[in-house]
């Protein structure tokens, strides 16, 4: 195979410009930028958010803005590959910090792309999706799947904030992304899935009485996760656990997988180089990761990322739990999810 290929200026001028008036173009002077040898060459830059820096900034905007002038006040997570501004975080993925204050709604409205909501600060918020009311504690996760009405509202005394994690960048890159607003949804007069019909892993309703939705469960209460992780860490077993749908154990979203670790204090972990970008949010604790030989120093309720084909090291200073996006589910559809050894 050719390692040399011809550039534009070996072309003549006059069939250059043919080319241009007949819109087209040649393929070998490009070929390289979109086919590289041996591994991709992403744009995404390895970035990092320190919560304490972006809490001011999200108090200042709830001052500044309310929210029906924002219909969601959110500070926008921008890779540094691509610059300020960016709608993205990685290449498939985009975060942002929200913020609801005290009696505040944001309006019901229904999106192409997928949301998630991991919980970073307070009490008292809740998201309705389909009409199920879902509280939010630190460090839920809370889905609201593309196609499905939700709206968010806040009965508590503080301000709260929670990390927003959608395939945003994937829908606007196949010009299929957009947004219905409607009315506030009428709420059910019942707890939430997660604490009657899947309160207990391993269980399910029975197949005879109901017929499940393709998202059976919304809410994934980070204190059931975090017990699941200390069982696992006492045994010696590598704290990881996805979150899955619990009727088909599939991932929870159809383009974008979440999984919990826990890392006890001064352990160190390097994974497998994957193909895979993916986002890293502190439900707590205190460490480093290195990502590329760039070293992110991180604590409580910060977040970071790496792009494709990242080596990756964590270690942790204290006990830490963090909670990580990954387009897995997406690329493994795709078939050409990887994992390299070190």
């Amino acid at each position: 195979m050719s390692t040399a290929l011809g550039t534009m200026d070996d072309l003549p001028e006059d069939y250059r410009q043919d080319m241009a008036a007949a819109g087209v173009a040649p393929l070998w002077p490009m070929m390289r930028n979109v086919l590289p040898h041996g591994t991709p060459q992403p744009v995404t830059q390895s970035g990092s958010w320190q919560y304490q820096a972006l809490r001011p900034l999200l108090l200042r905007a709830g001052e500044l803005t309310p929210v029906e002038k924002a219909e969601r006040r959110v500070l926008v997570l921008s890779d540094p590959g691509r610059g300020a501004g960016a709608m993205q975080a990685t290449s498939s993925i985009y975060l942002g910090m929200q913020l609801l204050l005290p009696g505040e709604t944001a309006p019901a409205h229904v999106h192409t792309p997928s949301a998630v909501r991991i919980m970073v600060e307070g009490q008292g918020a809740f998201t309705v999706v389909d009409g199920e009311r879902l509280p939010m504690e630190p460090g839920d996760l809370v889905l609201t799947p593309g196609g499905e009405w939700h709206d968010h509202g806040h009965d508590g005394a503080d301000p709260v904030v929670w990390l927003d994690a959608l395939d945003l960048p994937l829908f606007v890159y196949l010009e299929g992304s957009y947004a219905t607003e409607g009315p506030l949804q009428a709420q059910r007069n019942r707890p939430d899935a997660s604490q009657v019909e899947y309160l207990a892993a391993g269980l399910a309703p029975s197949r005879g009485r109901s017929s499940a939705r393709r998202y059976p469960m919304m809410r994934y209460p980070w204190e059931r996760t975090e017990a699941a992780l200390r069982a696992m860490a006492a045994y010696g077993d590598v704290a990881e656990l996805d979150f899955v749908n619990p009727e088909t154990g599939d991932d929870v979203l159809p383009t974008m997988g979440f999984t919990a670790m826990m890392l006890a204090a001064g352990e160190k972990v390097e994974p497998p180089i994957k193909s895979t970008s993916a986002a890293f949010h502190v439900v707590k604790g205190a460490g480093r990761s290195t990502v590329n030989g760039k070293v992110i120093e991180w604590s409580d309720k910060d977040t970071f990322t790496a792009p494709v084909f990242s080596e990756i090291t964590h270690q942790a200073e204290t006990e830490a739990f963090l909670i990580f996006v990954h387009d897995r589910p997406l690329q493994t559809k795709l078939g050409y999810y990887e994992e390299r050894a070190r």
